[in-house]
C-alpha cells in the first residue's frame, strides 16, 4: 500500500529537530526528537510544560548511552533545569519505554503507562528462562523459517534488555478515560489495541492553551502514523491471538475525535488528516488481507506468505516483525473463515504450519 498522499495529510509547517532538539508545536507543548539505531531512524517524545509542577515527557528513547547522553542535554537546555513530574509510556516497546526507568531515578519523577504495557515490559527486561525460550523457538521453526534465519532470530535473544536494561518498579496505572491534568490543562487517556494490547494515547481538546484557544491534540504513540503503517504482529507468547481485530476496531474510534485535531505521532511530522489516515490505513489492511488470501490458493508457510509480503532482505530485527505481521494476517483470516492452517505435508515436516483455503468438511 501506499502512503496516504501527502495532499491529503495537512503535515504542520515548521522545521523537524535534529537528534537531541526541540520544536515547541503548541503552546506547552515541545517536540523532541531521539535518534534510534535502526532503519526506522528516529523516535518522537513529547514535554508537556505543566508549569509549576514541572514537564510531562510522553515516551523516551532506548535506554542507551547515546539517548541518555541527549536526555541529559534536554533536561539541562530545552527543559531549563525544571522539575520532570512524571515520565509517561505510551506502550512497551523499547524505543518509547527504554530510558523511563533512567528518567525516574533522575529526576524522581512518577512514571505512568497502562498495566498491561507495565507488566510486559517488568517481564520481558527480566529475560526468558526456559520454557520461553522454547516457545520462541518452537513458534518460528513453525513458520517455516530457513536454517539460517531461525538461527540468527534466535541469536536476538535478550534484545528487550539491551534497549531497556530496567523498567520502574512503582507504576501509576492509566485506564482508557482517564483525565490526565497537566499545569491545568485535562489530557484524556483513549485507550485502543493491536500494535500493542493495552497501548495510550493522550487527547487534549480544542481550546486548551492558558488562553482559552489552541487545537485539539492527540498524541497517538505508534498507533497511527502519518507515513507508514503501524506493525501489527502476532509474537511467540501468544501465538493464536488476532490483533488485527483489535486493530481495525482501534481505528474506527478516532471517528469520534474532531477532524482536524493536530496528531502527533511517534513516527514522522505532526500532521492533520486523522480521519482519512485512519481510513487508508483500513483499507491498506483490506488489501493485504485479500492479496494473502489469494496467496494460499495453494498451502504456504507463514515464512512463505512474509517474502511474498516483504521481498526485500530483511535483517534479523526485520524478520521478527515481518513474520509476525504476516501471522497477524493469517490468524485474522483463520477467524474469519477463509483459511485454515494444518501441520506438516511438504518440506520441513510435522512442526512445520500450512496455511490454505478453508476446505468444506
Amino acid at each position: 500500500m501506499l502512503p496516504t498522499p501527502d495532499d491529503a495529510i495537512d503535515y504542520l509547517l515548521c522545521t523537524t529537530p535534529d537528534p537531541g532538539g526541540w520544536q515547541e508545536v503548541a503552546p506547552g507543548v515541545l517536540w523532541i526528537r531521539l535518534s534510534l539505531p535502526f532503519q526506522l531512524d528516529h523516535i518522537n517524545t513529547w514535554a508537556l510544560d505543566g508549569g509549576a509542577d514541572g514537564w510531562t515527557l510522553i515516551d523516551c528513547g532506548l535506554g542507551d548511552k547515546h539517548t541518555l547522553a541527549l536526555w541529559e542535554g534536554l533536561l539541562r537546555g530545552a527543559l531549563g533545569g525544571r522539575p520532570v513530574e512524571r515520565v509517561v509510556a505510551t506502550h512497551f516497546h523499547p524505543d518509547h519505554i527504554g530510558a523511563a526507568n533512567w528518567l525516574v531515578e533522575r529526576t524522581g519523577a512518577a512514571f505512568a503507562t497502562s498495566l498491561t504495557e507495565w507488566l510486559f515490559a517488568r517481564m520481558l527486561s527480566a529475560g526468558n528462562d526456559a520454557a520461553a525460550d522454547a516457545a520462541v523457538e518452537r513458534f518460528y521453526r513453525r513458520c517455516g523459517l530457513a536454517p539460517e534465519t531461525l538461527d540468527a532470530v534466535l541469536a536476538r535473544r535478550g534484545a528487550y534488555s539491551r534497549g531497556v536494561p530496567a523498567v520502574p518498579a512503582t507504576l501509576t496505572r492509566l485506564r482508557a478515560g482517564d483525565r490526565l491534568p497537566v499545569g491545568g490543562r485535562l489530557w484524556t487517556v483513549i485507550g485502543g489495541s493491536g500494535h500493542t494490547a493495552e497501548p495510550v494515547s493522550l487527547f487534549r481538546p480544542a481550546g486548551g492553551d492558558d488562553n482559552g484557544n489552541g487545537p485539539a491534540l492527540l498524541i497517538s504513540g505508534d498507533q497511527i502514523l502519518p507515513r507508514i503503517s503501524p506493525n501489527i504482529s502476532v509474537w511467540p507468547t501468544e501465538p493464536d491471538a488476532d490483533p488485527l481485530a483489535d486493530y481495525l476496531a482501534s481505528l474506527k474510534d478516532w471517528a469520534a475525535l474532531p477532524s482536524d485535531t493536530l496528531v502527533l505521532p511517534s513516527h514522522g511530522r505532526p500532521f492533520r488528516g486523522l480521519h482519512r489516515r485512519a481510513d487508508d490505513l483500513a483499507l491498506h489492511h483490506a488489501e493485504r488481507l485479500a492479496e494473502i488470501e489469494s496467496l494460499c490458493a495453494s498451502p504456504r508457510t507463514a515464512a512463505e506468505v512474509t517474502q511474498a509480503l516483504f521481498p526485500r532482505p530483511l535483517d534479523p530485527h526485520q524478520t521478527v516483525f515481518a513474520v509476525g505481521e504476516a501471522v497477524a494476517h493469517l490468524n485474522h483470516l483463520i477467524r474469519m473463515g477463509p483459511l485454515e492452517r494444518v501441520s506438516g505435508g511438504r518440506a520441513g515436516g510435522p512442526d512445520i504450519d500450512l496455511y490454505r483455503r478453508h476446505t468444506a468438511g
